[in-house]
Formats: structure tokens, sequence, C-alpha cells
């Protein structure tokens, strides 16, 4: 059972794996720097001021007791932003490398079309003897012209 183990764990695509989740991992924390500390600020300036943030629906205040209950829905925008951005971003990353697989890839040889069937003896024989009966016809219908 370890060796199983160890084949499946030491394999290059769980490992490949492993590094894709430990940089996207990285990855998402500079977009969310990026939707937080860039986008959103410019979204809030066209907006006059408005800090998506601490936009809420308060449910319940918060008491002596009791913490404030509420529905955050701007942090929820702006995670959707987020979202979008790693989304059209991941999308971008794998175009490029479907292309560039694409491009690395030998071209398919040609398929080369068969050429058309020659006739057979007989249709030949055929066309020879209409050729003649023609050729034969031809001049007897220009006698019958004059």
């Amino acid at each position: 059972m370890w060796e199983e183990f160890k084949k499946f764990a030491f394999k290059g695509n769980v490992i490949d794996m492993a590094v894709g989740v430990v940089v996207g991992g990285a990855f998402s924390t500079i977009v969310n720097s990026l939707v937080k500390d860039i986008i959103m600020p410019i979204f809030g300036f066209i907006t006059a001021g408005m800090d998506f943030t601490a936009l809420k629906v308060v449910l319940s205040e918060a008491t002596e007791e009791k913490a404030e209950a509420a529905i955050l829905y701007g942090s929820f925008i702006q995670n959707i932003i987020s979202f979008l951005i790693i989304a059209f971003s991941i999308f971008i990353v794998i175009k490029g490398i479907t292309k560039a697989q694409s491009l690395r890839k030998a071209p398919e040889p040609e398929v080369i079309e068969e050429a058309p069937k020659a006739p057979t003896q007989e249709e030949l024989l055929a066309e020879i003897r209409d050729l003649l009966k023609a050729s034969a016809v031809a001049p007897a219908l220009e006698e019958a012209k004059d």
C-alpha cells in the first residue's frame, strides 16, 4: 500500500497540481488586493465616495449582549468582482497555453484524396462504339441537309 501511495503522490501530475494550487493562492491574494485597493476605490469615486465594504442591511442593532446582525452585500459585491477578474485571468492564461501547445504540435499530414476510378474495359468499348456510331451518322445527316 505504501508503494502505491508513493507512486500516486510523486507523479508529475500531482506535483503540478500542488504547485498550481500554491500559485493560485498567491494569485488570488494579488487579485484581491487589486480589487480592494485599486478597483473598488475607483467605483467609490464614480459613485460619489461610496465605500462598498460598508454597504450592509442591518437586521438587528448591536447591544451590550450581542453583536450586530447584518447582511454585508458590499463585501459580496467586492468578492464577485474579485471572482470575475480571477476567472477572466485564468481564461486568458489557459487560452494562451492552448494556443502555444497547438503551435508546438507537428502539422497533421494532409489527407490525399483518391484519384477518380478509371473506366472499365467495357465502358471504354461502349464509348468507342458510341463515337463510331455518331461519326457514321454525322455525315449521313449532313448529306440529308443538302
